[in-house]
């Protein structure tokens, strides 16, 4: 759930990860350590002091010392980090049970998996909070576990290699630690299983692999892909009041509508009124608010095979200092983008003005970075469900030396808009990192203007011709033989309907366009004007809608 507060409140994820402790304490800033009252050691410590980076003491020692209240939960929590070699991070997010008023909210994600929210008055308070709450769940399955109590000090040893597994430690129904295979070589590894499945099941369409993207769901159970996507253009067809052709069939987006689509399915299991089906269902619902959530400990990352089009592709010397570079520059590199025909122009530039009635989508970057402030499920899907955001973004682009551009792109153009934002919505900092290519190195992307879409639960991938925006003659899966895409407007507006009938939402069954369905969803559609305003008053550029005429259609 969101909440509100002033403009110093924009979520961040705390990278002060215990990899350096002598030199960076795991605490925001210096006042943290002054106002603190317990550090390591049990004593006060001051700016100037520093900590030994090998933790003396034993996990039972760190266990025993915080129960008794002399280490600070944050403090106990990296000492465990750094002793078990897992990765943590203190991430600020958004609160949860329909809590409003002046809270900041923060959680811990351990090697991916995030633990409950904690709140406070202040960061300090939050933080402090949610590391209890993540070390309550923590020392108890350790303490399970039978860690021994009188090892001698020092580094824990390495692991002895096992048998490769996408799979996290289970213990007690839940992931616990994973030291072999962190997330950023678990998402690749399974993205590269999924799609060569897939390629090998359909090898005719192996040219459409040129770009990949996908969706990969951390759970208890594992790391699974439950969407994935290919493509690099968008339509040529005119804008039509059917709801019945793919606009934008570039591979990030595929990926998130399809998504999308696993996120209906999950939804339909949810409010199936059969506990079996339910418990299958990867939502939980809020009792205050009735709005459903990802279960606890659950998260969904994004992979992708490339930098996405547009401002994430800014050249590594740029720099926002406006001393450094004419404003031209900046604004022609970090504004906005839209795509024509697969083809990348700056909102500043009047090139793309002159395509006459061709459909105009902003770029993928651009997408991206409104995806993870209004989140990734669109305006139906947030009827009955919180924002869903990505914890990490991961490439696989071999010739990307950084993603110093995407971090800006996604990021930094969007600072200081929580405060501005309705309940529920924030800006999400995901992590942004680059990994193994999941595509192999035979994929040629042959098939350019193919798009191939799948999602978990689906028997047969579909393909859709970019240009036509409808399903191909050979595609394996063909939902009619007018062709029209498992992924439209109006296949999305029949989930839609179906959903609310389970749930019981007679409200949402008044609508009569795809458009008013979409339009009665006033928490999303004040987080999306937001947004826009604040994008253009930044001087980066007025966000491209598509005809409302594509939006007048009704089943």
């Amino acid at each position: 759930m969101m909440m509100r507060g002033s403009s110093s409140r924009e979520s961040s994820l705390a990278h002060n990860r215990w990899t350096n402790i002598s030199s960076h304490p795991p605490f925001s800033d210096l006042n943290d350590i002054n106002n603190n009252n317990k550090c390591l050691s049990g004593q006060p410590l001051s700016p100037s002091s520093k900590i030994n980076s090998k933790p003396k003491g034993l996990p039972r020692e760190h266990i025993d010392k915080y129960k008794r209240g002399h280490t600070h939960p944050v403090s106990a929590l990296y000492q465990l980090s750094q002793v078990l070699q897992f990765q943590l991070d203190m991430k600020e997010t958004v609160t949860t049970a329909g809590i409003t008023g002046f809270y900041f909210a923060f959680c811990a994600v351990i090697d991916g998996v995030q633990y409950k929210t904690g709140m406070g008055i202040t960061k300090k308070e939050a933080r402090a909070k949610a590391a209890e709450l993540a070390l309550e769940e923590l020392i108890a399955s350790l303490e399970n576990d039978g860690i021994p109590s009188d090892v001698s000090a020092g580094p824990p040893p390495l692991p002895v290699r096992e048998k490769e597994s996408t799979s996290p430690e289970i213990h007690s129904g839940r992931a616990v630690i994973e030291r072999k295979n962190p997330i950023k070589d678990q998402v690749p590894n399974v993205v590269r299983e999924m799609f060569t499945k897939l390629m090998d099941s359909y090898p005719e369409f192996s040219g459409c692999g040129g770009t990949v993207a996908a969706f990969v769901m951390l759970s208890p159970e594992g790391c699974e892909v439950v969407a994935l996507g290919t493509g690099s253009s968008n339509t040529k067809a005119s804008p039509a009041p059917t709801g019945r052709i793919l606009h934008d069939s570039h591979a990030v987006v595929t990926a998130r509508r399809s998504l999308m689509r696993f996120l209906y399915r999950n939804l339909l299991l949810f409010f199936s009124k059969n506990s079996t089906l339910e418990e299958k269902s990867v939502f939980q619902q809020d009792q205050t608010t009735k709005l459903l959530s990802l279960k606890n400990h659950f998260t969904l990352h994004l992979y992708l095979s490339q930098l996405p089009k547009g401002a994430a592709q800014i050249p590594s010397q740029l720099r926002l200092n406006p001393l450094s570079i004419s404003a031209w520059e900046v604004n022609n590199q970090i504004g906005l983008h839209v795509v024509v025909e697969g083809k990348v122009f700056s909102k500043f530039s009047s090139s793309y003005e002159q395509m006459g009635s061709h459909v105009v989508s902003m770029s993928a970057t651009d997408k991206i970075m409104q995806w993870q402030v209004l989140g990734f499920q669109g305006a139906l899907l947030s009827h009955f469900i919180e924002p869903v955001y990505m914890s990490s973004i991961f490439i696989g682009d071999g010739s990307c030396s950084d993603t110093r551009g995407m971090e800006m792109a996604v990021n930094q153009r969007v600072d200081g808009i929580t405060s501005a934002l309705p309940l529920y919505y924030c800006v999400y900092r995901p992590h942004i990192s680059l990994v193994s290519s999941a595509v192999p190195p035979d994929a040629h992307p042959s098939q350019k203007s193919l798009s191939l879409n799948w999602s978990h639960g689906d028997l047969m991938v579909e393909v859709v011709d970019a240009l036509d925006g409808k399903s191909t003659e050979d595609s394996p899966f063909k939902s009619s033989p007018a062709l029209a895409s498992r992924l439209c407007k109006a296949a999305m507006l029949s989930r839609f309907n179906l959903v609310a009938k389970e749930a019981q939402r007679e409200e949402l069954l008044t609508a009569v366009t795809y458009r008013e369905a979409k339009m009665m969803a006033k928490p999303y559609q004040e987080a999306k004007s937001v947004l826009k305003s604040y994008l253009e008053k930044k001087g980066y550029g007025q966000w491209v809608e598509k005809p409302p005429i594509s939006d007048h259609f009704s089943m």
